[in-house]
């Protein structure tokens, strides 16, 4: 018997007995540590927003998820570290000149991290130089020049206007727009643990950082459009452009259904009765129009030419402030379009209902 063959046998018996360093097995690989072992990016607070100007909006931590430390905010134009040119290079891609046709003047970047690093969620905060060019990038983001029956984003009650994705979010109140974008880093992530993920911490940030930001929840030619059968997200504004026509005024762009009827109401109203007026004898101008007795101040029909490449029926009457309208649906099939009775019949009734809200003369 050898010596290592009696060492062990002996070893058997007599648990004191440890056999030579060179013939015992290699110990075992330290075990690896899951991703929620690890150390917890959220305990000692989170990173702090140094921009004085954005920084009361930005809570240090909010739900589990915090400011990420290691990745220091980005400014852009006004009081920025960067100009507005580098948020053509760096932060929109090939977008920059849309939100700079809005009025955007200055962009705020950051991020929030849960505390295990798995997920995060990016913030771009975008300032314009008034509220009605801020709602109007909103819509261009959420509606565009698409049908809202078809969106696939859900409202989001935030801020004045807000909507939700799969794994985004959009918020506008005042001169501000709040994207919200949702990540992963398990490459293993599947699309519905993505959005069960994301439905689970991007509205609460929205929210927290919508109700810290000032401003108008609604402007004058959103809140006079009629309420009943506005679809979902069904609201596009445009501060002045709109209609084909070049500087027509601040017109809000709802979108209904009723049945198996689809239809348009356009509301143009500012603060002065000459807004409304101005818009009146723009449309008016146009070659086609046809005067309507007994509705509102002023009343004419006409038709506008679609983003679809369609032809829309419309009657405009003025009342005051407000210079409204209602269409057909250039989405909608033929027989889905409105009769001209009832065309009239909702935009007396709209008239009636927004003298209220209308501001004074």
């Amino acid at each position: 018997m050898t010596r290592a063959a009696f060492v062990l046998g002996a070893c058997v018996f007599f648990a004191g007995c440890k056999p030579d360093a060179g013939d015992a097995p290699p110990p075992p690989p330290p075990p690896v540590k899951s991703a929620s072992a690890k150390a917890d990016l959220c305990a000692s607070g989170g990173g702090q927003v140094k921009d004085a100007v954005s920084a009361p909006f930005f809570a240090r931590k909010i739900e589990g998820y915090c400011i990420d430390a290691a990745s220091p905010e980005k400014t852009y134009g006004e009081g920025g570290k960067f100009s507005m040119d580098d948020v053509c290079t760096t932060a929109f891609d090939g977008e920059c000149e849309v939100y700079k046709r809005f009025g955007l003047k200055r962009l705020v970047e950051l991020r929030y991290v849960d505390g295990g690093g798995a997920a995060s969620v990016d913030i771009k905060l975008s300032t314009f130089a008034d509220a009605m060019g801020a709602l109007g990038m909103y819509t261009k983001r959420v509606v565009a020049d698409g049908d809202p029956a078809k969106a696939t984003v859900k409202p989001l009650a935030a801020g004045g206007y807000g909507a939700m994705g799969t794994s985004n979010a959009y918020v506008w109140k005042g001169t501000y727009l709040i994207e919200l974008t949702f990540n992963m880093e398990d490459p293993n992530t599947t699309a519905a643990m993505m959005a069960k993920a994301s439905e689970k911490i991007v509205p609460v940030i929205a929210k927290e950082i919508g109700a810290k930001l000032s401003g108008e929840t609604t402007l004058p030619s959103t809140s006079v459009l009629p309420p009943a059968g506005m679809l979902p997200l069904g609201v596009q504004f445009l501060p002045k452009d709109a209609l084909g026509v070049t500087n027509l005024g601040p017109t809000a762009i709802g979108y209904y259904q009723e049945g198996d009827k689809r239809y348009r109401f356009v509301a143009i109203s500012g603060d002065k009765p000459e807004v409304a007026k101005g818009a009146a004898q723009k449309l008016h101008a146009r070659q086609g129009t046809a005067a309507v007795k007994d509705v509102g101040e002023e009343a004419f029909a006409l038709v506008v030419d679609g983003t679809n490449k369609t032809k829309a029926d419309y009657i405009f009457a003025r009342k005051g402030n407000l210079l409204l309208g209602i269409g057909d649906e250039e989405f909608a099939a033929e027989n889905a379009k409105l009769s001209k009775d009832d065309k009239l019949a909702k935009l007396k009734a709209a008239l009636t209902a927004a003298a209220p809200a209308l501001p004074k003369k």
